[in-house]
């Protein structure tokens, strides 16, 4: 349930309607879409240019380090909104104290994501390999997801004192379940990736 960078959470407005789930002050759909090109851009950009770069040892070394710092701070941000979540869906916290963890964590995972991006090209990726492939398709859907979740996000606000739709609860559960299975999967092929 990790959400794109956007406004600080604010009480319900009166004109919001939890009967409709519609929110009046949602960020619009084109800024979302705008967004998720520019972020297919910035990884087919960062593919482009890790074939152009041929880093030394020492620099090799050194965005090796800030890949993991990276993904430390990316997944680790991930996790803690995702179990946040977890507790909401049994019941053991509110939904704005999920709400407001996921707007508090959304830069370091943004900044996660995209140290990711620009360390990986000083790693001499191989776009020719399937798996490398994949972990590309897999940090581009955790990108478009986390786009897909600041909406949803928003979505939840008009239900802070009272049960979302199922809908709603079924579209946070799809979102996280996405981003786990991007943040791991990606990882998992990193390391599957460094051993060759």
């Amino acid at each position: 349930m990790a959400l794109a960078p956007g406004r600080p959470l604010t009480p319900p407005a009166p004109s919001r309607r939890p009967d409709t789930g519609h929110d009046v002050r949602c960020t619009p759909v084109w800024q979302l879409v705008a967004l998720g090109v520019v972020s297919s851009a910035f990884i087919a950009a960062a593919c482009w240019v890790s074939g152009h770069v041929h880093a030394d040892a020492t620099l090799q070394m050194a965005a090796r380090f800030l890949h993991v710092a990276a993904l430390v701070v990316g997944l680790g941000s991930v996790l803690a909104v995702d179990w946040f979540a977890v507790m909401w869906l049994l019941g053991r916290l509110g939904l704005p104290t999920v709400l407001r963890t996921a707007c508090t964590l959304q830069v370091p995972i943004w900044l996660g994501l995209g140290g990711l991006v620009v360390s990986g090209l000083f790693l001499r990726p191989n776009l020719d390999s399937p798996l490398t492939l994949l972990k590309l398709g897999l940090v581009l859907a955790v990108a478009v997801n986390g786009l897909y979740a600041h909406r949803l996000g928003q979505r939840l606000e008009p239900y802070l004192d009272t049960t979302p739709p199922r809908r709603l609860l079924v579209q946070s559960a799809v979102a996280a379940t996405v981003s786990q299975t991007g943040w791991w999967g990606a990882t998992f092929i990193g390391f599957l990736n460094s051993q060759s």
